[in-house]
């Protein structure tokens, strides 16, 4: 078993004096990232000979934080100037099959769940990933009380500080180094793990670190649940129910790891009193002010009660408890398929492979699977080794590249097209050319001509990955020197893929049309995330595909589906208009926040004809974003928007969201030439000698309170920006 020691590997212990000095590190040469039709994993090279046969490329080098040997460019002097220089940098990032790659950090509840199941199933964890691991945990603890947060940039939570103390500890940290002194200090002022939220009690009970008693009931039973119920599983949003999916399986079984010394230890290093001393059924739902995001509903506490007192003891039979368990069982083992042990996350992926263990046993195919895809989700950087948040961004961020240089009109220079050819060849490769196997019965909605966020491999659709993917290609394959990659039939699938997603409301949601109702939020049992239950209405979402649907109707078959298209088109941005509120904003759901809804919500209006001139909505919104408009020129939004729904001022402006403006007042036609111009001089001056941008703060969030990474948009969006303001004022100098 993979039980590590609380030394290092040289079996030295951590200096408490100076304990970063005395961290080991791998050697940052000896990485390498591999991209096989989009699969990214890394690799650690252990011999001189595979060094030699593999060398690093820039794009490693890059993400590693090394030296990349990129040349320093001539200053630019002009927008086009500048917008060349990014592309001529990022050009080089991309990989062999077409795509781009990058961090998707963010979460710091990830990792956790990852490295509680390779504990509890014996997976060996190789020393090299247990030493990023630590060194990236312990680069991004909070240097003021020792604690983690939800994410990178949030405040100490019992959630993050319990799950990522545990886990140091399991690969081999100890519990003398004296930042682990100031996280166990941090952990018991938030009031132990008896105050975590639900996810946190699960994980601590599969390891054996927590009584089952405090963890409120998963019951497998909901899934047999008809599906006329009002609650029923299929109603609530993807992620959700493919988490509490194999979470109800592994409860319901009641799995947990086999006490060690190691575990034994912990339960009485991380509560605030003796662990046999605790009546943990009673701390059910404790829960510390900072974790408490989305507070359990009476109703939910309700159900828990009726759950614990009357069903489970005197209701659930034998015969139901294993229909319940077959067909959960059955559906994971469907999930499995559908993405070859992919899943859709990286919260559901370990759950799934701990199910397979408890199923299928430790040498089974499913488990070993499933061991070779957790490493699609790591990602190694200079801080060390994160999970990210998804297998990555491959679709989304390669369709978004492919945009902004036919923005800039430089799609036809001859210097970028072999770029955009490996582009649109590696769209072509992860559009989804066939549904799910009986489809219906695992509750997956159609797929057939669709795009993922990341690869075609994982396997869900969503309407924005698969609207913007769509215009990347109708841009690249109307333009005669392309090549015609992806046929006529093909686009016409994605259409029609698109055209089954739109809500009653008009909107359109992420993974599949909303199933359930805004009620069932009463249930939310998270209790760390916001609007999780069920799917959403989304500006960014409605925007995506409404221009993806104008772009096809407009510039590639104008008769094909002509009269639904235009109906749902009318009913989108009745939808988007009815969305804005009553200062012209927009509240965005997956980037940060009010800055990145507008920017697609003008973008929509504009494919229809709505601007600046002709629409008071369109101006009300330019008015928004002009009166937030920072002294240097520049727009800065804290995360802190996404928390509280109101526009929230970052302390310095950001290039990126800076870019968001910018292309919206370009998109609203906004008439003054000025502001947006500053804006650019502000862009233009922060872009470094080689063409990059630095890294500045975190761009996405998602279900309201957690932060994720988009490094990559601080290429894309620059280019996209610059070039748009070029087209519209003209290449001239910006002093």
């Amino acid at each position: 078993m993979a039980r590590l020691r609380e030394k290092q590997p040289n079996g030295v212990p951590l200096s408490r004096k100076n304990p970063e000095a005395a961290d080991p590190r791998t050697d940052p040469s000896r990485w390498r990232l591999l991209d096989e039709h989009g699969r990214q994993t890394w690799h650690y090279l252990q011999s001189d000979e595979d060094i030699k046969e593999w060398p690093q490329s820039i794009a490693d080098r890059y993400f590693l934080g090394l030296p990349t040997g990129l040349p320093t460019l001539p200053g630019p002097e002009t927008p086009l100037d500048a917008a060349q220089n990014a592309i001529a940098y990022f050009s080089q990032l991309q990989l062999p099959p077409g795509n781009w790659a990058c961090e998707y950090g963010g979460p710091l509840f990830l990792l956790p769940g990852l490295v509680i199941t390779w504990y509890v199933t014996e997976t060996p964890i190789p020393t090299h990933i247990s030493i990023e691991i630590r060194r990236y945990l312990f680069a991004r603890q909070n240097p003021v009380d020792g604690g983690w947060g939800l994410h990178v940039e949030g405040e100490s939570s019992v959630f993050g500080t319990a799950m990522n103390y545990v886990i140091l500890r399991l690969l081999g940290a100890s519990e003398e180094d004296p930042r682990m002194i100031q996280a166990r200090g941090m952990l018991h002022k938030l009031g132990g793990p008896i105050n975590g939220p639900h996810w946190a009690k699960f994980w601590l009970s599969v390891l054996g670190c927590m009584e089952p008693e405090a963890v409120n009931p998963v019951p497998p039973e909901l899934w047999l649940l008809p599906d006329w119920v009002p609650f029923a599983p299929w109603r609530w949003w993807i992620h959700i129910r493919q988490v509490y999916l194999p979470m109800s399986y592994i409860v319901s079984k009641g799995f947990r790891c086999t006490s060690t010394p190691l575990t034994r230890q912990l339960r009485e290093e991380i509560y605030t009193q003796p662990y046999s001393s605790i009546n943990f059924a009673s701390h059910r739902n404790s829960i510390s002010p900072t974790d408490n995001y989305h507070p359990k509903s009476m109703l939910l506490n309700i159900f828990n009660q009726l759950l614990v007192n009357i069903w489970n003891p005197y209701m659930r039979t034998e015969s139901i408890r294993q229909r319940a368990e077959q067909w959960t069982w059955d559906l994971i083992r469907r999930e499995d398929a559908n993405t070859d042990f992919a899943n859709l996350g990286p919260v559901s992926g370990p759950m799934n492979l701990l199910a397979c263990y408890v199923h299928d046993g430790p040498d089974s195919y499913a488990v070993a699977r499933h061991r070779e895809r957790m490493h699609d989700f790591l990602w190694v950087k200079d801080e060390g080794m994160l999970m990210n948040g998804t297998n990555g961004v491959q679709t989304w961020d390669t369709a978004f590249l492919i945009q902004a240089v036919v923005e800039a009109g430089l799609a036809e220079e001859p210097k970028w097209k072999p770029m955009l050819i490996k582009a649109l060849e590696f769209l072509d490769d992860q559009q989804i050319r066939e549904d799910c196997p009986e489809q219906d019965v695992c509750y997956r909605h159609r797929r057939k001509g669709a795009w993922a966020f990341s690869t075609r491999e994982q396997g869900y659709t969503v309407s924005d990955c698969t609207s913007e993917a769509l215009k990347s290609v109708i841009l690249l394959q109307r333009l005669p020197s392309f090549p015609k990659l992806v046929s006529d039939e093909r686009i016409k699938d994605a259409i029609d893929t698109l055209l089954t997603m739109q809500n009653p409301s008009g909107g359109f949601a992420s993974y599949e049309a909303i199933r359930g109702s805004q009620y069932l939020e009463y249930l939310n049992a998270a209790e760390v995330f916001g609007r999780i239950m069920i799917e959403y209405d989304y500006p960014e979402c409605t925007t995506a595909v409404v221009t993806a649907l104008a772009m096809f109707s407009r510039a590639h078959d104008a008769s094909y589906r002509q009269v639904e298209i235009e109906a749902t088109i009318s009913k989108a941005v009745a939808w988007i208009l009815k969305d804005q509120r009553k200062d012209g904003s927009w509240y965005g759901s997956w980037g940060i926040c009010f800055t990145y809804a507008g920017m697609f919500a003008l973008e929509s209006l504009a494919s229809v004809g709505r601007y600046c001139s002709n629409d008071e909505r369109v101006a009300l919104a330019c008015q928004f974003f002009l009166d937030r408009q920072m002294a240097d020129g520049g727009w800065g939004e804290s995360y802190k928007s996404c928390t509280d729904g109101v526009y929230t001022q970052h302390a310095k402006s950001q290039v990126v969201q800076t870019c968001w403006v910018i292309i919206a007042l370009l998109e609203a036609q906004y008439p003054e030439r000025e502001p947006i111009e500053k804006a650019v001089r502000m862009v233009m001056s922060r872009q470094q000698q080689d063409g990059s941008w630095k890294q500045e703060a975190i761009e996405g969030v998602f279900n309201k309170s957690c932060m994720i990474t988009y490094p990559n948009y601080k290429f894309i969006f620059p280019v996209k920006a610059l070039g748009m303001f070029a087209k519209r004022f003209g290449n001239l100098k910006v002093q």
